[in-house]
């Protein structure tokens, strides 16, 4: 097993690498969506004729899914995004406000989905695209998935599409491998700096799919310390 690492372990490889090293959190944000851009694009064959569908939730997860949706559409990929959130409470302030505010001012496909009945709508919208980002929840996430997120999660689980998840499954514990309430089963997992410890115990190896893990430009002398 390659190395991997709690979710305490990469909170303060992040820590390190933005104030130790300087490198700003917007960079590392950056990078991590464009490498997911990239293993989407590797999933897909004719671009143009694909519609992905990006679910994005109101933390850096979901600001990372706003990098991915804005390097698809620069390609010529049709995008839409769903917010799981409301815009104006992620506009206030953060690497994921910048993000957004990019993706708006691009004027890429943006829906607010807040309660059952638009996720119920999203469901049955979500037969239509091709591929699924999934951006909802990080590493940091360590009680039980609420509603309306574990219904959406648990019907995009029923759903006959590819999904990539965007770090890790949403819903999947970072340290142990198991499922908080509901989690995204995976084609692939995008995983950034290291593997996480959770994919590798528990549930972790049923819902990951094939792991991929990429550089986002936090040092290497970080990661192997």
């Amino acid at each position: 097993m390659k190395k991997s690492l709690t979710r305490e372990e990469m909170r303060e490889l992040d820590r390190k690498a933005i104030e130790e090293y300087k490198i700003p959190g917007i960079i590392l944000m950056e990078n991590a969506g464009r490498n997911v851009a990239e293993e989407v694009v590797k999933m897909v064959h004719n671009l143009q004729a694909v519609k992905i569908a990006i679910l994005c939730g109101k933390g850096n997860n979901g600001g990372d899914g706003y990098v991915v949706a804005r390097h698809l559409h620069n390609l010529g990929i049709p995008v839409d995004v769903f917010l799981l959130a409301k815009i104006t409470d992620i506009l206030q302030d953060g690497d994921a406000a910048t993000n957004l505010h990019i993706l708006l001012n691009m004027k890429i496909p943006l829906k607010e989905v807040v309660d059952i009945r638009c996720i119920n709508i999203l469901l049955k919208d979500l037969n239509g695209y091709t591929l699924i980002a999934d951006a909802l929840f990080g590493t940091g996430l360590s009680g039980e998935v609420r509603e309306p997120f574990k219904t959406l999660i648990r019907g995009v689980n029923k759903l006959n599409r590819p999904v990539i998840s965007v770090d890790i499954p949403s819903g999947l514990d970072c340290n142990n491998g198991s499922i908080l309430g509901a989690a995204i089963k995976a084609t692939k997992t995008v995983t950034f700096a290291a593997g996480k410890k959770g994919f590798y115990l528990g549930d972790g190896p049923n819902y990951t799919g094939e792991v991929i893990v990429t550089d986002i430009s936090i040092p290497r002398e970080l990661i192997l310390s």
